[in-house]
């Protein structure tokens, strides 16, 4: 194992066209990581596959050296560059984790870095990419979204003319990241029956995708993206990549505007699906005219990732980022048949703790169990207490309770946050407050009234 404080030395090669996305390619690259990437556990998960019937695995890409899979395409780009292109430094943009792939990179090799995040990266990452990289990295936060740093990033090349390190539209990068096809084939023994893969900018289902096409056809792929940030379904939808108007950035590690053109160009080779919502069995015995198995794309809504993280954390001990958590989400929005051979990419887990109220809050509104209400309480004395005896099931608790008009802190509406012991418990809740002489309307979380007020 090459310690990181030892620079590397790598042979000076030839530029040259870059090489094409294949299964041969992608062996290539598990030989040129394996001295600095060990691989990471396939572990099977009791409670899911007593969840689903099927015997159901993860891939636990959080436990690599920078706790996600982007080493592995980081890397396997940074140690083929010629000896001119790493004098010359290199610069990428990242959501966070890429960034730490190419730092650890950098400092292995001793080569020069700038990287550019968005200023939503949470502080959790940007502390790890300094310590990863140390005095060979420069970080730089601009903008609210991966694209906004991708195109500081494209400048920076223009005028200095380092070399960029793309986090998926490049076939090193993405064949680095199909290496961990080639090592859960190995370590399963045989086939499986569906592989489930996050998907953000697609290098990574671009990867697994190409080598699981080629050494185990009769797999099924499954890639899910967060509802917020659906760019690889609209591109396939499209028929080429599709820039998204706006995107949620919640799931920061799978919040990109415009997926790749090298992961686009693998990815519509497959053959498959696009749904939104899986209703139909997800089955590997579905083959298409070629005799591969079937390939979709599904949607996953944000709370319901926020569950899955929830879940894994307190069943598993497992620290699962949002990003990371996208596969096991997958688990309750298809048919899974029983019996069948799951393995679920669990991208990364650099999570920041500090995020852990909004995730317990949005897994709690996708479960219908918290809900809002602009509540009109009368200029009266006793009105809340009345709100509290007529209204207020005894299961039921107030987790919010503030005035809207910031002038009048004691009367008129007030926003109420209420949470519940059961989903079933809403209807009786609705049917009090309409009972009730005190008026009061529930907010639609999709609604723009729901985001600014709470």
């Amino acid at each position: 194992m090459i310690r990181v404080s030892d620079p590397l030395v790598v042979a000076e090669k030839v530029s040259g066209p870059l090489p094409e996305l294949t299964a041969d390619e992608i062996d290539a690259a598990a030989k040129r990581i394996s001295d600095i990437i060990e691989p990471t556990p396939l572990q099977r998960i009791p409670r899911l596959s007593a969840l689903t019937g099927a015997e159901i695995y993860l891939k636990r890409e959080d436990l690599t050296a920078v706790r996600s899979y982007k080493l592995r395409g980081a890397y396997n780009l940074i140690v083929q560059l010629t000896a001119a292109e790493r004098a010359a430094g290199v610069v990428t943009a990242s959501a966070g984790n890429h960034a730490q792939g190419v730092a650890f990179a950098c400092k292995a090799m001793g080569i020069k870095g700038r990287i550019y995040v968005p200023r939503t990266t949470p502080k959790q990452k940007r502390d790890r990419i300094r310590v990863h990289g140390g005095e060979f990295v420069e970080l730089i936060a601009i903008g609210d979204t991966y694209d906004a740093a991708a195109e500081a990033a494209a400048d920076d090349v223009a005028q200095t003319g380092a070399t960029m390190v793309p986090p998926f539209d490049d076939p090193r990068t993405a064949a680095g990241q199909g290496t961990i096809a080639a090592e859960f084939l190995e370590q399963l023994g045989r086939e499986p029956d569906l592989v489930i893969v996050p998907v953000g900018g697609g290098g990574c289902l671009a990867g697994v995708g190409t080598y699981l096409r080629a050494r185990s056809p009769r797999t099924a792929i499954l890639g899910v993206e967060p509802a917020g940030a659906a760019s690889m379904t609209a591109a396939l939808v499209a028929g080429g990549p599709v820039t998204l108007p706006e995107i949620d950035p919640f799931v920061d590690g799978a919040a990109v505007r415009r997926i790749g053109a090298v992961p686009y160009q693998a990815t519509s080779r497959f053959g498959g699906h696009v749904r939104s919502h899986a209703s139909l069995p997800l089955l590997a015995s579905t083959e298409s005219a070629t005799g591969t198995a079937s390939f979709r794309m599904i949607t996953v809504d944000e709370g319901a990732i926020c569950t899955a993280m929830l879940e894994l954390y307190q069943n598993e001990g497992i620290v699962a980022e949002p990003a990371g958590a996208l596969s096991v989400t997958a688990l309750r929005e298809v048919n899974i048949e029983p019996g069948m051979t799951v393995v679920c990419l669990l991208s990364g887990g650099n999570n920041d703790v500090s995020r852990y109220g909004e995730v317990i809050e949005r897994s709690l509104v996708h479960q219908g169990l918290k809900h809002y209400f602009l509540v009109d309480f009368p200029q009266e004395p006793g009105a809340l207490r009345r709100f509290l005896d007529e209204v207020l099931g005894p299961d039921e608790d107030i987790t919010l309770f503030e005035y809207v008009k910031r002038n009048n802190r004691e009367t008129g509406a007030a926003l109420v946050g209420i949470e519940l012991s059961s989903p079933d418990d809403l209807d009786a809740l609705m049917k009090r407050m309409d009972e009730s002489p005190i008026q009061g309307e529930r907010l639609d979380p999709n609604s723009t009234a729901y985001r600014y007020l709470t």
